[in-house]
């Protein structure tokens, strides 16, 4: 009998410290997949970083740098006009969550971009800065319970609405710009593929379910991707130069009420019918808006 089976790389190892259930860690393994062992990853300050790297062990099986909070971009500038001069192809490949990427580290990943390196940048979106306590990143959807968007006797969460960090992208004239979910890892994989085999810079943006973030159960993480996509809050989405080019929200679509997606979820069970349809108008906007 045969015994050689397909196996899946090992580029990541499951000896980390995350939260059981954790959809980062999830989404982290799926875009592995995509990897050779010709890569180099640049991780900024999160909790991809900190639940993976705590010394003197590392989960990672593929070269891997640490940067700040703010500096995975130029990191990873460095580190591929290093391989420039040494003629080298392999390829470099940022992993950051939102607080890094729509807030802190975002003037120093327009530069990258503007300098139109090829260079692959994943944000992981738990929509809150989850390493430090879950408090709001420029991610965080309106009406979410934050520590620092308290829902209460006087307020209600957030009141800002999510950064469009995809448009963002777009405006800097990227090849490619994806958008996924851990609920669906094949997609997660087969975007980041496209992306090494993009020339010019990549943005993938991943909603990442948080356990403690989310006010979610530990076998919940997949559930909560997948109805982001099925209520249209979060469709998957491919941008091929600057078009969109693939949706989740196609002729065949039938969403579900957001209600679906808030329900589950401990950060919104605050929120009134009244707040749940404005909710509801933001899923009924991306299904114009996302068509194909």
């Amino acid at each position: 009998m045969s015994t050689n089976k397909k196996k899946f790389n090992s580029f990541l190892s499951p000896g980390h410290n995350a939260c059981a259930g954790c959809g980062q860690l999830s989404a982290a393994q799926s875009v592995m997949r995509a990897l050779t062992d010709d890569t180099i990853l640049i991780s900024s300050t999160g909790c991809l970083e900190v639940t993976t790297t705590a010394y003197p062990q590392s989960s990672w099986q593929l070269p891997w740098i640490h940067s700040l909070f703010e500096n995975a971009a130029p990191v990873a500038s460095g580190i591929k006009a290093a391989l420039k001069k040494k003629k080298k192809k392999t390829k470099v490949v940022i992993q950051a969550g939102d607080g890094a990427t729509y807030d802190i580290g975002i003037g120093l990943i327009s530069g990258m971009w503007e300098r139109n390196e090829e260079i692959v940048y994943i944000c992981y979106d738990t929509e809150a800065y989850s390493n430090t306590g879950i408090q709001a990143s420029g991610s965080t959807p309106w009406g979410a319970n934050t520590v620092t968007t308290p829902a209460g006797e006087k307020s209600f969460g957030s009141n800002q609405q999510k950064k469009d960090m995809l448009k963002i992208a777009l405006a800097h004239g990227l090849n490619y710009v994806a958008q996924s979910t851990t609920a669906f890892p094949d997609d997660i994989t087969n975007k980041v593929k496209k992306a090494l085999a993009t020339p010019g810079p990549s943005y993938i943006q991943i909603l990442s379910p948080c356990v403690p973030g989310w006010k979610i159960k530990t076998n919940q993480a997949g559930e909560g991707a997948r109805l982001a996509v099925q209520t249209a809050l979060y469709p998957l989405l491919e941008y091929t130069n600057g078009e969109l080019s693939n949706s989740s929200i196609n002729k065949n679509f039938k969403a579900l009420p957001v209600s679906d997606y808030l329900s589950i979820q401990g950060r919104f069970k605050h929120l009134s019918e009244a707040e749940i349809k404005q909710i509801q108008a933001l899923a009924d906007k991306n299904l114009k808006l996302f068509k194909l």
